[in-house]
């Protein structure tokens, strides 16, 4: 069967393309020209373009059995506001046209738990039967709810589309550096000196992975699977780490008032000095969200599965180390690729 699929070289891009090629799916992986692909093209014919250019989109899109849709702009910081839309809306746009004009059977669209609406009081979070841009907060939630709409609700019926939700990706293989992967080397190289309330829901990549695939395989046209791990509390997991790698555990705790009311200031000094920050407005607020997400659809009816979460962060702060860092003594720093 032939698949292709977009944003190859992300995080769990990379993995599905190499899960797919051992369950001898004939990959092809959509990239960027600057993307680099020697992480994946032991696995997958690699296919250069970017998905707002419709003809490329097109041509790669031939003669598919199956098109992944992971392709998109994650991003928790101000600014990039058109381009967020540009790619994560227009982009899906043209995947959505190009799988009809060339009679591609599946789509499976990877979007986000940010594009369903928070429940109040904790209460559990399922598959919505539609998703409301209006409903959910910052830029990237909002294109991420527009897409998943314009797969749920596009017209071919020779079409087929399945859409996931992932939460919060934690594991190995974070070649790009993702926004959670970046915790782990800021914490090594000790720039996390104290922590924030709250937590998150946090899947392994790998399962993830394979509860893509198994949407493809079995998944309902035009439904929704959220594909969600475990909850964990910010200083719970930054204890572990602590006791994992033998560091000093962080005692200083920030008053949620007073780093929501800085987050706008500090984002925008680390903007001007084109650093990526610890912490952002948006996730502050993510991080004191209700994230009960409920993964028990998925469960039902693809077989989804999820491993421990402490499994997952020892096996993401191991790949880190390994990757992102060089270890002088008993210290950190980063490394440099050329």
């Amino acid at each position: 069967m032939r698949v292709l699929v977009t944003g190859a070289t992300g995080h769990i891009g990379n993995v599905l393309v190499k899960d797919l090629y051992e369950q001898n799916f004939d990959v092809s992986a959509f990239v960027l020209e600057s993307d680099d692909t020697s992480i994946i093209e032991p696995y997958a014919k690699i296919i250069r373009g970017n998905i707002i250019d419709e003809i490329k989109v097109i041509e790669a899109t031939k003669d598919m059995d199956m098109v992944f849709h992971l392709a998109g702009i994650v991003e928790i910081r101000m600014g990039k506001k058109k381009q967020l839309y540009t790619t994560n809306v227009e982009g899906t746009k043209n995947i959505i046209k190009a799988c009809q004009l060339n009679n591609v059977k599946r789509l499976i669209y990877t979007s986000s738990v940010h594009a369903i609406e928070e429940a109040k009081n904790h209460k559990v979070i399922y598959e919505p039967i539609s998703v409301d841009p209006k409903k959910v907060k910052g830029h990237y939630a909002k294109s991420k709810a527009i897409a998943t709409n314009l797969v749920l609700n596009q017209n071919s019926d020779t079409l087929e589309t399945i859409v996931v939700y992932p939460s919060g990706i934690v594991g190995p293989y974070d070649y790009k550096l993702s926004n959670f992967g970046q915790v782990f080397t800021d914490y090594l190289l000790g720039r996390l000196t104290a922590y924030l309330k709250g937590g998150y829901n946090f899947v392994d990549v790998r399962d993830v992975s394979k509860g893509i695939i198994n949407a493809a395989l079995f998944g309902k046209n035009k439904e929704g699977y959220i594909l969600s791990g475990s909850e964990i509390k910010i200083k719970e997991l930054l204890d572990f780490i602590a006791e994992y790698t033998g560091r000093k555990k962080i005692k200083t705790k920030l008053a949620y008032w007073f780093i929501k009311s800085v987050s706008y200031i500090a984002e925008f000094i680390f903007l001007i000095l084109r650093k990526r920050p610890l912490f952002t407005h948006y996730s502050v607020s993510v991080l004191n969200s209700n994230c009960n997400f409920s993964n028990q659809k998925a469960k039902k009816e693809l077989g989804f599965k999820t491993r421990d979460i402490y499994e997952s962060i020892r096996d993401a702060i191991d790949f880190s180390s390994e990757y992102h860092l060089q270890k002088i003594g008993n210290k950190y720093k980063r490394k440099v690729y050329h």
